[in-house]
């Protein structure tokens, strides 16, 4: 019995024809078979056999009773631990429940366990993870790839059938860069759609709580499930959340999408161009009309993102000093030894220079210089986003601007690393919703994807067009 889709489990589940409790074992036996993978940091057998023994009490109605779910190492869970993939959390067991996963067990779900991340979700690769790589499961027999990152265990889970969906957060690209490099559905909501109460932070003016499945009919329905307003997060957006999955329409006659002309960039293989071309042109043929759009400051996107994440990363990250939770350096000479040395042996190389970056550009001289100037230009971006929305009902670019690449290939070069958001960040900068869909594969077989964004607070935009590309790839 294939079980691939939310939906279709459901059905089989409320049919008797699988319980429960033997939907979720399949899932076990697959996650301790594929252990390679390393997509889990955290997995209780135990646990999820006594969840699953609980939902015989809930409602049969519960749109997500039984479906195993894969959840970010960086939400806050009562039963599991949240490590953040750092070893200063390493042994830091939260107290209460994150908003998001919160939804989630109500509608009753199962948890699988926590998905491996990059430390505190700073990378885009999940290598820096003090639990060890996550390696993508579409890798080929005698090369290990990275999955994409931070969300790599998610996304890997995900392609690897390890669960029926999962949960991701995105700052700058860190769910629809790994959908990509695995070949599964992430979609980035608008900032403020989603809680961020409960979610380790690392700059809380970008990160947003999103999900991946398999298609775009799951990443609906669990998107209208996590989504809502929460009066503990003071940037929590109070809008009515529809139902995205019930209002599904991908016809796209008379659409306009959107091709912006600044992302034609140099060094884009050919192949993604070649993807990117395909997009556009099954869109005409299904009546949509193609509009050169411009985003005159999308040059300017990635300097700025690595100015004002890291500034708002070294902020949160303070609160990490060995007193109260997390590591403690093993130290008996002076309080301020003991905050040095548990920094410096709890955070990894890619932290600490996220910080180092990030306290610079705060410091007395350089604010106005970098900080605040950095503020002025994502202003402007998030403007050239509004005024494009004007002509056009989404965008369409590609997701990253290759497929997936080797383990160590790039860790040399931070910045050659920073260069696979270059199609993300834009969209994380201006808050506004995008998704990524698999579309096509490389010369070598590996998984593409295909970006779409539209305005804020228009998910829905977005569900439609994805599954409009979802249905017609050939």
């Amino acid at each position: 019995m294939e079980f691939n889709t939310i939906t279709d489990t459901r059905k089989k589940i409320l049919s008797k024809k699988i319980s429960i409790l033997e939907l979720n074992q399949i899932f076990i036996n697959r996650i301790k078979d594929q252990k390679k993978i390393n997509a889990y940091i955290f997995f209780d057998e135990d646990l999820i056999v006594k969840r699953c023994k609980q939902l015989e009490k809930f409602n049969d109605d519960l749109i997500l009773k039984g479906i195993p779910l894969g959840i970010k190492d960086l939400f806050c869970t009562i039963d599991m631990p949240t490590t953040a993939g750092s070893k200063i959390l390493s042994n830091f067991k939260p107290t209460y429940e994150s908003f998001v996963s919160n939804k989630l067990l109500k509608k009753g779900s199962v948890f699988l366990g926590k998905t491996n991340l990059d430390e505190f979700a700073m990378g885009s690769s999940t290598t820096t993870s003090f639990f060890g790589n996550t390696i993508n499961p579409k890798s080929p027999p005698k090369k290990k790839l990275v999955p994409g990152g931070s969300s790599g265990g998610s996304a890997a889970a995900v392609a690897a059938n390890l669960c029926l969906g999962a949960t991701g957060t995105d700052t700058g690209g860190s769910i629809r860069q790994p959908a990509s490099f695995c070949g599964v559905v992430g979609v980035k909501p608008t900032y403020g759609l989603c809680s961020r109460w409960g979610i380790v932070a690392f700059a809380s003016s970008l990160d947003q709580a999103g999900v991946f499945a398999n298609n775009v009919y799951d990443t609906a329905i669990l998107l209208k499930e996590i989504a809502g307003y929460d009066s503990n997060d003071s940037t929590s957006a109070n809008v009515n959340i529809p139902n995205y999955f019930q209002k599904l329409n991908y016809n796209m006659s008379g659409k306009v999408i959107g091709i912006p002309e600044e992302y034609n960039l140099p060094g884009i293989s050919d192949e993604i161009n070649e993807v990117w071309e395909k997009a556009k042109k099954i869109y005409e043929k299904g009546g949509a009309k193609l509009k050169k759009i411009s985003l005159p400051h999308t040059k300017y996107a990635l300097p700025t993102y690595y100015i004002i994440a890291p500034a708002e990363a070294s902020s949160n990250l303070a609160r990490y000093d060995g007193v109260k939770y997390g590591h403690r350096a093993n130290v008996d000479t002076s309080l301020d030894e003991m905050y040095e040395l548990t920094r410096s042996e709890g955070f990894g190389k890619e932290v600490k220079r996220r910080i180092l970056i990030g306290t610079y550009v705060l410091s007395a001289g350089y604010y106005d210089a970098y900080y605040l100037k950095a503020q002025k230009v994502r202003k402007l971006i998030a403007n050239d986003f509004a005024n494009a929305f004007k002509e056009c009902d989404v965008i369409l670019t590609p997701t990253t601007p290759g497929p997936a690449f080797g383990i160590g290939e790039k860790e040399d070069d931070p910045i050659k690393m920073y260069l696979n958001d270059i199609f993300t960040v834009p969209a994380s900068l201006a808050g506004i919703p995008g998704i990524s869909v698999p579309f096509g594969e490389s010369k070598d077989g590996l998984p593409l994807g295909i970006q779409l964004l539209s305005k804020h607070f228009d998910e829905q935009s977005i569900f439609d067009a994805g599954l409009y590309l979802e249905k017609n790839y050939e």
